[in-house]
């Protein structure tokens, strides 16, 4: 027994040893190719670029910096700009033939698809070819596909083409039956965020304004898809209700594709284009390796004057902030920082954030006056600027927002778990001592008292009074009209130019010109903030070497369970008045 214990001991120490010899071995082989110098990749001549969105779209991947271990610094080029920068490298480039699109799944919200659809448009002005094959398009993967000259679509493949939805899960009846209470105070008839905790179907006046964006930015789907389709806008409404896309053959008939065929008589169709021999291979560059290539080949930080992008992606929440967080720790230090240097004459904040703390807000707002003061700062909107992505927003020389951002959501809400008829379940009893009424402000074993709701709700009151008034300054606009398109509602940004929201409707590329404009400066490079500070722990997780929480649940949960955990776990987290887009609100 002591020899088989001793075996496996042994066994055990052997595999730490080697796992941990294995993985100083990686951190030296990373380090050497870090330091190697060589180009990402080599460009063949008759090259397609392969635009295949097979991973999750970010507007900022960022500048990573690892205390210590500067070998492991990360600066990836692939996010949705760094792609937009390589199509554009790549109209020019006359190794790049053409672009081909093989997306069955694309992690994009539609703002950023439209941008990288314009990128595609203006890359046909070339001359150059766009082909597009799948053999499963979702409605995402086929609004970028459609930007192509032939699209190809699978014999037995599918295609979503059916109109937009939005689907809100209620957690009320939950509540009563697990005893876990969300208390709850709100101001704006629209402010729906909170609205699952307290109802259990849909109020009127948030699907009236869900219908109202949702149809805009439909519009603006049906209105692209047309000019290059060929089809008209009612039509395409037709082709939607009656499901004409749910067949390749009925696709076809409907022009909603070009061919049906197999993937390899699509690259041959591809081979024969480009004057390639069908026995020989095609030589293709995948869109992450190519945006790394550009970035080594582009001279345009040389330039003298410099324009500041900064990036404020995520929820807006308390503290320093990270690659999913908006804090106003990182964005003001990169305010500040932008601020301060004299060779930046202009600031571009890329806000793509659908809200959050109503303090952070309040600070990055202070943070954005204090620069405007010194030198331009334009706002150039994402997905979303809503709610307190708006709030931040507000306070820009100029706004310029995409067709389909989701913005507005002027509102304010205050939220708190309450677990007293919960503990009543479990048998758990709690008392209080206190030497003054109000000692305990709000107690999670307690019901709120009307005397703690009632200074919740003054509260609230007097942060949408400032809201509307940071807004109306903003804006140009008396806190009286800034009140009648608020009230928690959600606009486009379309319809957020009627109502004098933004200014324009571009992407980055319209904010960077406005910039240039108010600068006063003609050539620039970009500097781009922030950059994250990593530590050596978080490597860890990177390697594979460490399993976080958040995984584990994933895998007992799956998708959809861990999609509402997540959800109600974000809910409880957030501390003090909330400024945020509807909760829970998912766009299909």
């Amino acid at each position: 027994m002591k020899s088989f214990f001793g075996r496996v001991f042994s066994t055990l120490v052997g595999l730490t040893i080697f796992s941990i010899v294995g993985f100083f071995l990686m951190i030296f082989f990373l380090a050497v190719l870090g330091s190697s110098g060589e180009e990402p990749i080599i460009v063949k001549s008759n090259s397609v670029l392969n635009l295949n969105l097979d991973f999750p779209i970010e507007d900022h991947l960022g500048k990573k910096e690892y205390k210590d271990y500067t070998f492991l610094n990360e600066d990836p080029k692939h996010s949705l700009f760094g792609m937009i920068s390589a199509i554009a490298y790549a109209k020019e480039d006359p190794k790049i033939k053409g672009i081909t699109i093989e997306n069955n799944l694309t992690f994009a919200g539609y703002a950023q698809l439209k941008a990288l659809r314009d990128a595609l448009i203006d890359f046909k002005e070339s001359g150059k070819f766009v082909v597009a094959y799948s053999d499963i398009y979702t409605q995402q993967s086929y609004y970028l596909s459609s930007a192509a000259d032939t699209m190809y679509v699978n014999p037995s493949g599918t295609i979503e083409f059916n109109g937009l939805a939005s689907e809100q899960y209620y957690y009320k009846d939950f509540q009563e039956k697990t005893g876990l209470k969300m208390e709850v105070v709100r101001h704006g008839k629209y402010k729906s965020a909170v609205e699952p905790f307290l109802e259990n179907e849909m109020s009127e006046a948030n699907r009236e304004q869900i219908e109202s964006y949702l149809n805009s930015m439909w519009a603006t789907i049906k209105s692209d898809i047309s000019e290059s389709r060929a089809i008209s806008s009612a039509d395409l409404n037709i082709i939607a209700d009656s499901l004409y896309s749910r067949t390749p053959k009925l696709a076809l008939e409907h022009k909603i594709v070009d061919k049906i065929g197999y993937y390899d008589e699509y690259v041959n169709g591809i081979k024969q284009h480009i004057g390639i021999n069908p026995e020989d291979k095609l030589a293709s560059t995948d869109i992450k390796e190519y945006s790394e290539y550009v970035s080594t080949k582009q001279k345009s930080n040389y330039k003298k004057d410099k324009i500041a992008v900064i990036f404020a992606e995520g929820e807006i929440i308390y503290g320093e902030g990270d690659e999913n967080f908006v804090g106003q720790g990182i964005i003001n230090t990169s305010l500040k920082k932008a601020r301060e240097d004299d060779r930046i004459k202009a600031i571009v904040l890329r806000v793509n954030s659908p809200g959050g703390s109503a303090l952070t807000s309040e600070l990055i707002w202070r943070e954005i006056e204090l620069t405007k003061k010194v030198k331009p700062v334009v706002v150039s909107m994402g997905n979303y600027a809503a709610s307190g992505g708006y709030y931040i927003a507000s306070n820009a020389d100029y706004i310029v927002a995409e067709p389909m951002t989701v913005t507005g959501s002027i509102g304010v809400f205050g939220m708190l778990p309450n677990g007293t008829e919960l503990f009543k379940k479990w048998g758990i009893s709690t008392h209080q001592v206190t030497t003054n009424s109000n000692s305990i402000a709000y107690s999670f074993t307690k019901p709120m008292t009307e005397n703690q709701r009632r200074y919740i709700k003054e509260g609230i009151i007097d942060v949408y009074d400032l809201f509307l008034t940071r807004v109306a300054d903003g804006r140009k606009m008396t806190k009286e009209d800034v009140n009648t398109i608020a009230q928690g509602r959600v606009w486009t940004g379309n319809e957020a130019i009627e109502i004098g929201l933004v200014d324009e409707i571009g992407g980055l590329d319209t904010a960077l010109e406005k910039a240039t404009e108010l600068a006063n400066i003609e050539e620039y490079a970009i500097k781009e903030f922030p950059v994250f500070k990593k530590d050596f722990a978080e490597s860890l997780s990177q390697f594979g070497l460490m399993q976080t929480k958040e995984e584990l649940i994933k895998e007992e949960l799956g998708e959809e369970g861990y999609k509402v955990w997540k959800d109600i776990k974000t809910q409880t987290q957030r501390e003090g008045v909330q400024l945020l887009f509807p909760y829970g609100t998912h766009i299909e």
